[in-house]
C-alpha cells in the first residue's frame, strides 16, 4: 500500500521503494499485448438503433428530432463547415431544398470564403435543376474567391454542359482577367478547339504569352499551330518567341523545336542554320542538348566539314563562357585563337573566317594587365606575338603584322622590364620581308633601352647568319664592356675567333677573361681555356693554366681534369697522370679532405686498370679506404651512427703515435714513483732513466 500524502505513493522519504529482486520475470509482456488489452477494454461505441417510420406523425417527430439534434450541433460548434454540409445534405435527403438552401445561406454567413460550402451549394442547385441560382452561387464564388480555379472550372463546364457556349466563353474571359495560371489558359484554348474557333484560340494563344512569356508557352502555341498545319504561322510564332524573350529568358528548347521543326519539314538548312544561330547565342551551360541534337543532326544530313563546324562551334561556345568569366585568362583566348586558326586553314579562302580570328585576337589584347609585373605580362605578351604571326603567315598582311609589333613595342613598360623574344622575333619579321637595316635599327633601340644576355646573343646570330663578323666583333665587344662577368659571352667570342682561324686572338680573349675579378661561371670559363690549348697541342701552356688555377682554388675537379688530361697526351700520358695523382693525393690527405681523397684513389686505380699494369693496380688500391660504422653525440646529446672513411696509412701512423703516448705515460708513471726516494740515489737513477728514453723514443 502507497502511503497517502507522499507523492506517487513512495512513502514517507519520496523516494520508489529498493527493487532487491531485478531479475527478468518469468513471464514476459510485449508490447503489442499491452496494446491488445487497452483496445479490448475500451467501451463499445452505442449505436442509435435503426428506427422504423409507419406514418407521417412519426415521420414529423423524426424530422423535428434530428432538426433540433442539427440546430444543436451548429450553435455549439458555429464554425465547423462539416456540421452544417452534414445538416444541408440531410434536409436534402429529406426533399426539403429550401430548407438545405437556407442552411447554406446561413453558413455563408459564417464562413464566407469556404470552398467546401461553395461547392456543396452549387451541386444543391444543379442537381435541383435550378440552373439560375446554381450560376448565382458560381458568379458569387468567383466573385469573392477569383484565385480558386476549381470554381472557374465547374461555372464553365456547366455553361458547356447546357451548350452555352458562349456563356462558357465568358466565363473564361473574366477569368482570364486575372492571369491564371498556364492550364487555365490551355483549358480556354480547348474549349475553342472543340468547337473549331481556330482563330480564336489563336487570340488566346496571344494573350497567354503576354501574361506568360514563358519559353513553354511559345513552344505550345507553336504546337497548337503545327497542328492547324499552318507552316508559315508556326515559324512567325517560332520568330516572335526569340525575338520577344531576348537573350535573357530564351532556352535551348526553344531553338531545338524550332530545328526540329524545320527538319520535319524537309527543310534541313533552315535547321543547319537554326542550330548554329543559337549556338552562338547560348552559353555552353544552357546548350548541352542542343548541342548533342545538332550533332546527331549533322551525322545524319551533313558530312565531314559539318561535323567539324558543329565540333567547332561547340568549344567556340566553351572559350566564349570561358572568356567571360575570366577576361584575364591568356590562355583560353590563345586556345580560342587557335581554334578559329584552325577553322581558317580548313578554308583558306572564307574572309569571315579571317575577321573572326582577327576579332578573337583584338578583344585578347584589349585586356591589359592591370600592374606592371613581368609574370602578369608573360602570357598576355603571348597573345600578341601570336596575334602578330597570324597576320604574317595566314592573313597574309605583313603591313598589318608591323603595325602589331610597334603597338607592342609601345605597350610594354620597358622601364620596369621587358620580353626579349618580343625584340627578336620582330627583327626576324623585318629580316623575312627583306629589310636588314630595319631590323636592325629594332635590335639596337632594345640593347639602348633594356640591355639583356639574350638580346645580344639573338643578334649576334642574326649577324653571324649574315656573315657579318665584324658587326659580330663588335657586338661581342659591347656585351663585354656592358657586362664583363658574363662567361658566356666571352667563350662564344673566343670560339668565334678560334672558328676564324684567329687563335692568337682566342688566346688574348681567354687570357682577358680569366684575369676580371667577378666572373659567374669561372670553372666553365677556365675549361674552356684549357680545351682551346689541348686542341691547338699546346700541353705545357695546359699544365701552366692548371698551375694557375690550383693556385685559385684547389677543388678536386681541376686534379682530376689536369689527371685526364696528361691521360690524353701520347707520350709519357700515364707518368704524368700518375704524378698528378700523387700530387693531388698528398694535397688530399693534408688538408684532411677524406672524401676528395677517395675520389683521387678511385681515379687513380681506374686509370691504372686501364692502363694494365698489375704492379701499380694493387698498389693503388693498397692506398683504398674502408668504411667504418662509428659512433658519436648527437646535438641532442644522443647517440647517432655514422660512417667514416679510414684510410691504411692513417691507420699506421695512429698505431705509431699511440705507442708514442703509451711510452710518454710510462715515464711520467716511473719519474713519480723514483721522486720520493734520497738525493744520491735519485742521481745515480736519473742518468739509467735518461738512457732508457733515448731507447724507447728510437
Amino acid at each position: 500500500m502507497a502511503d497517502a500524502g507522499t507523492p506517487g505513493g513512495y512513502g514517507q522519504s519520496g523516494r520508489p521503494p529498493k527493487i532487491k529482486n531485478k531479475n527478468a520475470a518469468a513471464v514476459q509482456i510485449t508490447a503489442e499485448q499491452l496494446l491488445r488489452e487497452a483496445y479490448e477494454r475500451q467501451g463499445t461505441v452505442q449505436k442509435a438503433p435503426r428506427q422504423k417510420v409507419l406514418d407521417g406523425e412519426e415521420l414529423g417527430d423524426y424530422q423535428q428530432r434530428r432538426r433540433r439534434e442539427f440546430e444543436e450541433g451548429v450553435r455549439k460548434k458555429r464554425h465547423d463547415t462539416g456540421e452544417w454540409v452534414r445538416y444541408a445534405m440531410w434536409e436534402e435527403g429529406q426533399g426539403s431544398v429550401a430548407r438545405a438552401r437556407s442552411i447554406y445561406e446561413r453558413a455563408l454567413e459564417v464562413d464566407g470564403r469556404s470552398q467546401t460550402l461553395y461547392l456543396k451549394y452549387a451541386e444543391l442547385e444543379a442537381k435541383s435543376k435550378n440552373i439560375n441560382l446554381a450560376r448565382n452561387v458560381y458568379d458569387r464564388a468567383v466573385t469573392v474567391l477569383p484565385r480558386v480555379a476549381q470554381f472557374w472550372y465547374r461555372y464553365a463546364r456547366m455553361e458547356e454542359v447546357l451548350g452555352n457556349v458562349a456563356g462558357a466563353r465568358a466565363v473564361f474571359d473574366r477569368w482570364m482577367q486575372w492571369e491564371p495560371a498556364v492550364d487555365a489558359w490551355m483549358a480556354f484554348v480547348k474549349l475553342e478547339k472543340r468547337y473549331g474557333e481556330t482563330q480564336r484560340a489563336r487570340q488566346v494563344f496571344e494573350r497567354m504569352v503576354h501574361v506568360h512569356p514563358e519559353p513553354q508557352s511559345w513552344l505550345r502555341w507553336a504546337e497548337f499551330e503545327e497542328e492547324q498545319g499552318d507552316v508559315e504561322q508556326v515559324r512567325r510564332v517560332f520568330g516572335m518567341a526569340v525575338d520577344r524573350l531576348g537573350s535573357e529568358f530564351l532556352d535551348q528548347h526553344v531553338f531545338l523545336a524550332f530545328a526540329k521543326f524545320e527538319t520535319r519539314q524537309k527543310e534541313v538548312e533552315r535547321a543547319r542554320a537554326i542550330y548554329r544561330y543559337a549556338l552562338e547565342r547560348l552559353p555552353r551551360s544552357g546548350s548541352l542538348a542542343l548541342y548533342r541534337q545538332y550533332t546527331l543532326f549533322e551525322k545524319q544530313y551533313g558530312g565531314r566539314d559539318q561535323i567539324e563546324e558543329v565540333v567547332a562551334a561547340g568549344r567556340r561556345t566553351e572559350y566564349e563562357r570561358m572568356v567571360r568569366e575570366d577576361p584575364a585568362d591568356y590562355d583560353a583566348w590563345l586556345e580560342y585563337a587557335r581554334l578559329e586558326e584552325t577553322t581558317l586553314r580548313a578554308s583558306p579562302a572564307e574572309a569571315a573566317a579571317v575577321e573572326r580570328t582577327r576579332d578573337v585576337y583584338e578583344r585578347a589584347i584589349a585586356q591589359v594587365p592591370p600592374v606592371a609585373e613581368k609574370p602578369m605580362w608573360r602570357r598576355y605578351m603571348y597573345v600578341w606575338l601570336h596575334y602578330a604571326l597570324f597576320e604574317e603567315t595566314l592573313a597574309h598582311n605583313p603591313e598589318r603584322a608591323r603595325q602589331v609589333y610597334l603597338q607592342c613595342t609601345r605597350l610594354v613598360p620597358h622601364h620596369a622590364f621587358t620580353f626579349a623574344k618580343l625584340w627578336l622575333q620582330h627583327a626576324w619579321f623585318l629580316v623575312r620581308q627583306l629589310d636588314l637595316p630595319a631590323a636592325r635599327r629594332v635590335l639596337g633601340q632594345a640593347l639602348g633601352m633594356c640591355p639583356k644576355r639574350r638580346l645580344f646573343r639573338g643578334y649576334v646570330e642574326l649577324e653571324i647568319e649574315l656573315r657579318e663578323f665584324d658587326r659580330v666583333r663588335t657586338l661581342y665587344a659591347k656585351q663585354l664592356e656592358w657586362d664583363p662577368a658574363c662567361c658566356a659571352a666571352w667563350i662564344d667570342f673566343a670560339r668565334l675567333e678560334e672558328a676564324l682561324g684567329e687563335p692568337e686572338r682566342c688566346r688574348a680573349l681567354y687570357e682577358a677573361a680569366v684575369s676580371q675579378h667577378v666572373l659567374d661561371m669561372p670553372e666553365v670559363l677556365w675549361k674552356a681555356y684549357v680545351d682551346f690549348e689541348v686542341s691547338q697541342g699546346e700541353h705545357g701552356r695546359a699544365r701552366a693554366l692548371y698551375t694557375r688555377l690550383l693556385e685559385i682554388t684547389d677543388h678536386v675537379k681541376v686534379w682530376l681534369s689536369w689527371a685526364r688530361m696528361e691521360r690524353t697526351v701520347e707520350e709519357g700520358g700515364v707518368e704524368g697522370a700518375r704524378g698528378v695523382y700523387r700530387r693531388a693525393w698528398g694535397r688530399m690527405r693534408e688538408a684532411g679532405r677524406r672524401e676528395e681523397r677517395a675520389q683521387v684513389v678511385a681515379a687513380w686505380a681506374e686509370m691504372e686498370r686501364a692502363a694494365g699494369v698489375e704492379g701499380d693496380v694493387e698498389a693503388v688500391e693498397r692506398l683504398a679506404p674502408r668504411r667504418v660504422r662509428r659512433r658519436r653525440e648527437a646535438p641532442g646529446g644522443a647517440l647517432e651512427e655514422y660512417f667514416d672513411l679510414v684510410f691504411p696509412d692513417d691507420e699506421d701512423a695512429g698505431a705509431r703515435l699511440k705507442l708514442l703516448a703509451r711510452a710518454q705515460q710510462w715515464k711520467q708513471k716511473r719519474g713519480g714513483a723514483e721522486g720520493s726516494e734520497s738525493g744520491s740515489e735519485s742521481g745515480s737513477d736519473s742518468e739509467s732513466d735518461s738512457d732508457t728514453d733515448d731507447v724507447v723514443g728510437g
